[in-house]
């Protein structure tokens, strides 16, 4: 990322900013705006915030309409990528820019790629399945568009059999086979990508675990609720259930990721200590695997990770951070040890302000 826009952003009524290679840090007192302009940046790189879901909470209060916009140098030269979110009769409406030109969400995806670690992030060890399996469909959507679609065909099916499987309490089977038909075409084609990528992640993740200086052999374990290739016969089998029940009782959308430490289960038996390394080490695994299959380092994007750590993992941390070509981090207090090259700006009430380092 070479320049960054803002209009009407969160507590950012105007902003236009250099950014600058490397590390950069946000400092500042809490609820200044260093993690609202992390979040614009992950807009912008990914066309969606890494911090709600109800995307016209971004819009500054009094305004109709909120934009990102900025430059970026990738493969295939310099982009430029905007992202606007206005407040509208029938709701919240987004919109997306490539080079200037309007484009749909698929392929505005994967322009500018980017890793985010947030607080919440902590949950992905022992939190609700849903969390790991976003992890997956960020990571498999950004370096794969065949993922995305597929993923937005599976999405789109299973909401319309919901639907029917509730409608009535005769449900029309000549229809419902219509859906299993599609579920399993896309919903194979989820699996299969899962569990390569698995491995691979896998992998790293055992790696970024040793390099942040960690005891134990971190694993990350894919647990498909159907195996590749069988889900077409597991939706027949459970079709009189799934009626009865009125819900879809198989497919990529109940899939799981367990995070083995030494053996067993972190989630069951790891300390709080053991749980927040082995995230960071995700974090860093799936940076690796992203620049590894995309060909191009994304943005990495670390909103508050340093508080979770003590002094030893933080420099550990900062140490393996280093290399990447731009890392954003958020910090209440600047950090003892920072690699050049390294930039920190100071913002307070949504302005931004350059400290020379």
């Amino acid at each position: 990322m070479r320049l960054l826009g803002l209009v009407d952003v969160r507590n950012y009524a105007e902003l236009n900013i250099e950014v600058p290679p490397g590390l950069v840090v946000f400092t500042g007192r809490n609820a200044q705006g260093k993690s609202n302009l992390l979040e614009a940046i992950g807009v912008l790189a990914t066309g969606k915030s890494f911090r709600t879901a109800h995307e016209g909470e971004l819009i500054r209060h009094g305004s109709l309409r909120a934009v990102v916009n900025g430059e970026a140098d990738v493969a295939a030269g310099s982009i430029h990528l905007a992202c606007e979110i206005a407040r509208t009769a029938q709701g919240t409406r987004k919109t997306y820019r490539l080079n200037g030109e309007p484009t749909k969400f698929a392929r505005y995806l994967g322009s500018v790629r980017a890793v985010t670690f947030t607080p919440a992030d902590l949950e992905l060890v022992d939190g609700p399945p849903l969390r790991r399996r976003a992890m997956l469909n960020s990571a498999l959507s950004q370096s794969d568009p065949r993922y995305y679609r597929e993923l937005a065909l599976y999405t789109k099916i299973l909401t319309q059999k919901r639907a029917l499987l509730r409608a009535s309490e005769i449900v029309d089977r000549e229809l419902l086979t219509t859906y299993n038909a599609q579920l399993a075409a896309a919903g194979d084609a989820l699996i299969a990508a899962r569990a390569s990528y698995a491995t691979t992640f896998s992998s790293a993740a055992a790696a970024a675990h040793r390099a942040l200086g960690i005891d134990g052999v971190l694993q990350v374990v894919y647990r498909p609720d159907v195996e590749p290739g069988s889900l077409a016969a597991r939706l027949e089998e459970r079709m009189p259930l799934e009626i009865a029940r009125k819900a879809v009782l198989a497919g990529p959308h109940r899939d799981d990721v367990e995070l083995i430490l030494d053996g067993v289960s972190l989630a069951a038996f790891g300390s709080q200590g053991q749980k927040r390394g082995a995230v960071l080490a995700l974090k860093l695994a799936e940076y690796a695997v992203l620049r590894e299959q995309s060909g191009e380092a994304p943005l990495l994007l670390l909103d508050d990770v340093l508080s979770e750590l003590d002094d030893v993992r933080q420099r550990y941390f900062i140490e393996n951070i280093a290399p990447f070509e731009q890392v954003f981090l958020t910090a209440t207090v600047l950090p003892d040890r920072l690699h050049a090259p390294s930039h920190v700006y100071r913002i307070e009430a949504g302005r931004v302000e350059r400290l020379a380092c």
